[in-house]
C-alpha cells in the first residue's frame, strides 16, 4: 500500500494534544495539522490501523535513501545507483532553453526584463521576458532531463516560496527554438509545504509526459510545481483568505508571471492548464473556474469540491468567491468561456459521489466535464499518474495547443 512521499516527518509535527478541536476542521481528508485521535490517524491510501501509542519513526528522507540503497544492492552492487546517474549534478546550476533566441530589444543581458518579439508565425508565442531565475538541479531523469528548484518572491502576493520546474527534451530541440510550449501547473495534496511531491521522480509524472510525447498521446508540457501553502499548520484552499498569505494570487498570478519570465510559452489560455491531487485538485479546478480567461483545463484527481479551510470563519463572502459550485454557476450564467474539467478517481477510494453530483449540476454550457475511473486506484499520486497515462494526458492534450517545429 502506498503513501504520499511528502508527508511531514514526525519530528516536524506537534503532539496530538497541541492540535485544535477536531470539529473545527470539517473533516478535510488532507489537512495535516489535525491527524485526529491516534485510532483515526492513517496515511494516504491505507486502511485505519488499530489504536496504539505513537512511536518515533525514521525520517521519510532516510527511508527513501534506504530504499535506493537496497535497490542498488539488488542491481548488483553498492554503486549501482550512482551508475544510474540519478544524483549526478544535484545542487548544480541549471539553465533551460539553451536554444531560445534573445528578445528583440538590443540588450545583451539575457536576464534583463524585456518585451519579447514574436519569434514565429504564431502571434500567441512569447519568448522569456526575464528576469531569469536561478535554478538548482534536484533530480536528473533517465532521459537526461532535469527537475530543478528556485526560490520565488511573489511580486503580487508578497509570498516567497519554492518552485520546482521541469522541461521536456523537446524544449531544447533546435527545431522548437522559436515555439511556445504548453504549461501544466502541478499541485500537491496534503499540506503542500515545504515540498511539492510531483517533483519526486518516483511518482513518474515527468516520465509519463515524455513517454506520451513520444507516442503522440501527450503534448510535451513544461511542468511547474509550486508549494501550495505557506506553512504546514493550516490549509489555505489556494485562496486569498483575509488576513492570511495571498495563496490565490501566488497560484493564479505570481506563478504564471514566473513561467513567462523563464520559459517560451503562450500568451493565451490555450497553453495553460492545471493538474492536482486531492486538495491540489480543488485549487486547480477552483482557479480554472475563477480565471477562465487565463487557464483552460484541469485534471483534478481525488479532489475536494468546496472550500473548507478553518481560516474562512467570519469571511463567508470571500469563501463564496472561491467556491467552485458558485464559480461554475456564474460561468454558466455568463455563457463562457469554455473550460474543461477532467476528474480522476480511484475505484478503491471514496468521493466519486461528490464528483458525479457536481458534474450533473454544473457540467453543461461552457463547462465540459468528464470523470475517469482508475481501476483498483487508491488515493495516491502513483495511481493518479497511471490514470493520466491511461487517458487523462491525452484528454488535456486535445484541448490545449502544442509546440510547432520550424519547417525543414
Amino acid at each position: 500500500m502506498h503513501q504520499y512521499p511528502q508527508r511531514p516527518r514526525p519530528d516536524e509535527q506537534p503532539s496530538y494534544q497541541e492540535y485544535p478541536p477536531q470539529e473545527q476542521y470539517q473533516g478535510h481528508q488532507d489537512f495535516p495539522g489535525y491527524p485526529g485521535p491516534p485510532q483515526q490517524h492513517q496515511p494516504y491510501g491505507e486502511q485505519p490501523a488499530p489504536a496504539r501509542t505513537p512511536e518515533p519513526k525514521r525520517s521519510r528522507r532516510r527511508i527513501w535513501i534506504s530504499a535506493t540503497v537496497a535497490l542498488a544492492l539488488l542491481l548488483g552492487g553498492g554503486f549501482a545507483a550512482w551508475k544510474l546517474d540519478w544524483f549526478s549534478g544535484n545542487g548544480e546550476d541549471v539553465s533551460f532553453g539553451k536554444n531560445t533566441p534573445p528578445p528583440a530589444t538590443g540588450k545583451a543581458d539575457p536576464s534583463a526584463p524585456a518585451t519579447a518579439a514574436t519569434p514565429s508565425g504564431d502571434p500567441d508565442v512569447v519568448l522569456p521576458t526575464g528576469p531569469k531565475s536561478g535554478f538548482k538541479q534536484t533530480t536528473k531523469l533517465d532521459d537526461g532531463t532535469i527537475i530543478a528548484k528556485t526560490r520565488l518572491a511573489g511580486a503580487k502576493s508578497g509570498f516567497e516560496g519554492d518552485v520546482w520546474v521541469w522541461a521536456p527534451k523537446e524544449y531544447d530541440d533546435p527545431k522548437y527554438a522559436k515555439s511556445g510550449f504548453p504549461v501544466l501547473i502541478a499541485l500537491p495534496g496534503g499540506n503542500g509545504f515545504p515540498d511539492n511531491y510531483w517533483a519526486d521522480r518516483s511518482l513518474g509524472l515527468q516520465k509519463a509526459i515524455s513517454d506520451g510525447a513520444k507516442a503522440g498521446t501527450s503534448l510535451p508540457f513544461v511542468v511547474i510545481m509550486p508549494v501550495l501553502n505557506p506553512d504546514a499548520k493550516y490549509y489555505y484552499d489556494g485562496s486569498d483568505i483575509p488576513g492570511q498569505a495571498k495563496m490565490g494570487t501566488w497560484i493564479a498570478e505570481d506563478i504564471p508571471d514566473f513561467v513567462k519570465a523563464n520559459f517560451r510559452t503562450y500568451k493565451s489560455r490555450d497553453g495553460w492548464a492545471f493538474m492536482g491531487s486531492s486538495s491540489g485538485a480543488f485549487v486547480g479546478m477552483k482557479t480554472v473556474l475563477q480565471y477562465p480567461d487565463r487557464f483552460k483545463a484541469v485534471i483534478a484527481s481525488g479532489g475536494e469540491i468546496v472550500p473548507d479551510s478553518p481560516l474562512w470563519k467570519g469571511h463567508q463572502a470571500e469563501m463564496d468567491a472561491n467556491n467552485p459550485e458558485k464559480l461554475a454557476q456564474k460561468l454558466i450564467d455568463t455563457k463562457g468561456p469554455e473550460v474543461y474539467i477532467n476528474f480522476q478517481i480511484g475505484t478503491k477510494e471514496s468521493g466519486k459521489e461528490r464528483m458525479t453530483k457536481f458534474q450533473q449540476q454544473y457540467g453543461k454550457g461552457p463547462i465540459k466535464m468528464t470523470i475517469r475511473d482508475i481501476q483498483n486506484g487508491e488515493h495516491n499520486g502513483w495511481h493518479y499518474v497511471r490514470g493520466m497515462k491511461e487517458g487523462s494526458l491525452e484528454w488535456v492534450s486535445k484541448v490545449l495547443k502544442g509546440p510547432k517545429p520550424e519547417a525543414g
